[in-house]
């Protein structure tokens, strides 16, 4: 039996949200279809409307991923959902780099440049040196 392009080009293309699992984005499938039926997932910029579309070779997804916002291109469908090293071969990550963060403000708390536990004395000090304290 000969295989048509129309059937080679369907067997290219895999479910999006079996894709994501098999790619390592989400612990379950079950997830990546929750996702893609809330309307976190686009595809080429469109927003995907169902777990059953399908994606292939070149489709550029963006979903977040925790508090990032992931942005991949489909390289190949997967066969199975192996190992990491496997699933990252899947993908080309277009994830902007993180910025950098200033380190004054990660931190709220006084920071104590002495050794062990500050006394009261030296909290009483602290709370005279940051800004607003006594207004």
């Amino acid at each position: 039996m000969k295989k048509s392009p129309q059937d080679t080009a369907e067997a290219e293309k895999i479910r999006l949200d079996k894709w994501l699992w098999q790619a390592r984005f989400f612990k379950t499938r079950g997830l990546a279809a929750g996702t893609v039926k809330g309307g976190h997932v686009r595809v080429n910029g469109n927003r995907a409307a169902k777990a059953a579309q399908t994606v292939g070779a070149g489709d550029v997804l963006t979903f977040a991923q925790g508090r990032v916002i992931r942005v991949v291109r489909i390289i190949a469908p997967g066969i199975r959902r192996g190992p990491a090293p496997e699933a990252q071969a899947l993908y080309d990550d277009l994830t902007p780099a993180p910025e950098p963060t200033d380190e004054t403000f990660v931190s709220a708390n006084p920071k104590y440049e002495g050794k062990g536990r500050p006394t009261k004395r030296d909290r009483r000090m602290m709370d005279l040196i940051q800004p607003g304290a006594l207004e």
